[in-house]
């Protein structure tokens, strides 16, 4: 009698525990979320799925948003977007980044702040060639255009794999690259060698290779800049350019290998700031609907993330309000946003979205769907906050070496 009444009293404490757990430890499932309740991935976050219903709206607008950091380290500022606006993701930049150990550790503080439920997003633009952000220490991969002039796609998808194992070494699980921007006009200020070449389907072959050896080695690649920065005369950072062409002579070239990387399983483009008025004569094309629902969603059949460019950037700071371009970017379709420099321009946008919610200017609709967007592909990766120790920079770079053999 004794044992069975133990038993009852054990079984009624488990009962009253599992009761007692916060409610951001069940379900992020409305029918929303229906398919992140699948698959096995090796967080325990990713056990059971999400109740949407259970996040504040605070919550939902802090996973769209990935921003940066002033510093080398975590401040009291960053540690306040953890905590109160439950931000989704940061991205790093040359600034932040001094040596390996330093970057190892900044990235560990980040992930370690994080009492949100959901993992961090954590990115870096590392493309190869001139773009790269990682320390010194660490061997640059050949650029785009030296990889189009080989023409291998085997050589592409290796170093894909190979720029994976760069940016998973320290931590990171978005990389923003493969660009897709054919380099069409020679006096472009911005694009040249990071394009694989002035041919669209040589650029598409080449760019789906180094985006599947990106996803292969579990790090997300991000397609760019849609609908194409190749034939603009203005940079983006400085001003907002115009890519003036006709819709039929953008499929036939800028839009191709957008096209065929999303038939390849593309899981995230980037928006560029660029006018392109036979679409819209409007809005920059983060801003447009046209052109995001219009013709990478409904045209081109994009499903996945829709990640804006930088919303510092002088294209937009030039144009518009920070806060404003913001929500008119989320209403024209854009999943999670860039906000790359200043604390002021994080709080202006993080302010513009709440209000934009609270007066229904974003429905919670829009914002539930890009929240789905958000945490699907962080659960499709099996993103966790877990701690990364060290890296073999060494064997690193011998690998590196041989790419760059095999690239000459």
């Amino acid at each position: 009698m004794i044992k069975k009444l133990s038993l009852w009293i054990l079984i009624l404490m488990f009962i009253c525990s599992c009761s007692n757990k916060p409610i951001k430890e069940h379900a992020l499932s409305t029918h929303h979320l229906t398919a992140l309740s699948t698959g096995e991935l090796n967080s325990e976050r990713w056990d059971s799925p999400y109740n949407m219903d259970a996040m504040t709206i605070p919550e939902k607008i802090g996973q769209l948003m990935m921003i940066g950091l002033e510093s080398t380290s975590i401040d009291q500022q960053v540690k306040h977007y953890l905590s109160n606006k439950k931000v989704g993701g940061f991205i790093l930049l040359q600034k932040n980044i001094k040596n390996t150990q330093q970057t190892i550790d900044l990235i560990n503080d980040l992930k370690q702040a994080n009492d949100n439920q959901i993992p961090l997003f954590l990115g870096i633009d590392e493309e190869g060639g001139r773009i790269t952000r990682l320390p010194e220490e660490v061997m640059a991969t050949p650029s785009n255009q030296a990889i189009g002039k080989k023409n291998d796609r085997d050589l592409s998808n290796q170093i894909g794999k190979l720029l994976a194992k760069k940016v998973k070494g320290y931590g990171f699980n978005i990389n923003f690259a493969p660009v897709l921007d054919v380099n069409s006009n020679p006096n472009n200020p911005i694009i040249g060698d990071r394009s694989f070449g002035d041919k669209p389907e040589l650029v598409s072959r080449m760019a789906i290779a180094l985006m599947q050896g990106l996803s292969d080695e579990n790090v997300i690649p991000v397609g760019k800049h849609f609908p194409g920065h190749g034939d603009t005369d203005v940079d983006s950072h400085i001003d907002l350019p115009l890519l003036d062409h006709s819709i039929e002579r953008l499929r036939q070239v800028e839009l191709r290998p957008f096209q065929q990387a999303i038939k390849h399983d593309a899981e995230a483009i980037m928006i560029g700031h660029l006018m392109v008025p036979s679409i819209d004569p409007d809005n920059p094309a983060t801003l447009s609907a046209e052109i995001i629902q219009g013709v990478l969603r409904n045209e081109l059949g994009f499903d996945g993330l829709v990640i804006s460019d930088d919303l510092t950037m002088g294209a937009i700071l030039k144009n518009y309000e920070i806060g404003d371009a913001a929500v008119q970017a989320i209403q024209a379709g854009t999943d999670l946003l860039l906000i790359c420099h200043g604390y002021e321009q994080i709080d202006a946008v993080f302010t513009a979205i709440e209000d934009a919610v609270v007066n229904g200017r974003i429905s919670m609709k829009r914002l539930d769907d890009s929240v789905t967007r958000v945490v699907q592909l962080k659960k499709q990766y099996g993103i966790t906050d877990e701690k990364i120790e060290s890296m073999d920079v060494e064997q690193l770079n011998r690998e590196i070496k041989e790419i760059i053999k095999l690239s000459k």
